[in-house]
């Protein structure tokens, strides 16, 4: 069994293209049911989870691939749009 704590030491990398997302922020948890619904990671341009950018990955559980001693694999296929690239759009 692994911890909510145990899970944020370990950095989210996409097996899409190698990228190292950052480390977990937050978790949803389905309290009905009794299981972590997604994990949250800041996104791009965020300090800390704090300053920065409002777009975050959301990775929901059937994203994940592997849980490692040091990181957790995820299938992102779908990216994030930041705001500069909305405003490149416009």
């Amino acid at each position: 069994m692994i911890s909510t704590s145990d899970l944020r030491e370990k950095e989210i990398i996409n097996i899409i293209d190698g990228r190292r997302l950052g480390f977990i922020s937050d978790i949803e948890v389905n309290l009905e049911k009794g299981r972590i619904e997604a994990l949250i990671v800041p996104g791009p341009g965020k300090i800390l989870g704090i300053f920065g950018k409002d777009n975050d990955y959301v990775i929901t559980w059937r994203e994940i691939k592997k849980i490692g001693v040091d990181v957790i694999l995820v299938e992102l296929k779908n990216e994030i749009i930041t705001n500069e690239v909305e405003e490149e759009k416009n």
